[in-house]
């Protein structure tokens, strides 16, 4: 195990399947590092639509919402940018184009660091974090490569690589309070999220002391693991 304190990368992609995914996996060491001076920008994979309980919501508008949602977070977070890539949620896929989107994301936003989804997290119930991982992985190794996707921009190889939900961790970012008030606040601009995420229900009478739980329960994690956990890949 690492335990990793005060390496700031320069520029980081961070890169989930659903709007709010980063900001669980992450936020807080992406806010630690965009406070140091770090340049973030966030991509997300899937449209966010199937993230409602309720069987009559407008769809269009709940893609709308999150799409609003995860800007909010991004800006709560320190980062510069948001790249939506637009797959249906549940249906995403690891082919060849959305492998060569990843591809051209790592391309243009050039990074030294990279983060997201493990793909081999054993016994995952949801496939768009395990594909979201694979495309991950595919989409860096095709960065790389000149020969990979030739129009998808000038070749980059990014230096580290960190998986969230990790199967086996070996890497720990440490993180002041001030980044896990960000990740915290980061996690609330979720607000479409609050029911059936972070087990907040707005209108009920125990609202204040289910977000209080949430908000507890977020802070506990990390301060129990002593930072933020990953697996970190290196030599790419």
């Amino acid at each position: 195990m690492t335990v990793h304190e005060g390496r700031i990368p320069s520029r980081v992609l961070a890169i989930g399947a659903h709007p709010d995914d980063i900001e669980f996996g992450c936020g807080a060491s992406l806010a630690h590092w965009a406070h140091a001076g770090a340049h973030i920008e966030l991509a997300v994979l899937t449209d966010g639509s199937k993230g409602t309980w309720d069987p009559a919501a407008d769809l269009a508008a709940l893609v709308t919402t999150r799409q609003e949602e995860q800007w909010a977070a991004a800006r709560a977070l320190g980062a510069a940018g948001v790249h939506f890539v637009g797959a249906v949620d549940g249906e995403l896929a690891a082919d060849r184009g959305t492998t060569e989107r990843v591809c051209a994301l790592v391309r243009a936003t050039r990074p030294d660091l990279v983060l997201g989804h493990d793909p081999w997290k054993r016994y995952r119930l949801h496939p768009d974090h395990r594909r979201a991982g694979e495309l991950l992985i595919e989409g860096i190794v095709a960065a790389r490569d000149p020969h990979f996707f030739p129009g998808a921009g000038t070749p980059h190889r990014p230096s580290r690589l960190l998986l969230f939900e990790a199967q086996d961790v070996d890497h720990v970012e440490v993180v002041d309070d001030t980044a896990v008030d960000a990740k915290v606040a980061a996690l609330l601009c979720h607000h479409s999220q609050w029911r059936s995420t972070m087990g907040i229900e707005e209108d009920g009478p125990d609202a204040d002391a289910q977000r209080a739980a949430f908000e507890a329960r977020i802070r506990g994690e990390v301060a129990a693991a002593g930072g933020e956990e990953f697996k970190l890949i290196v030599e790419l």
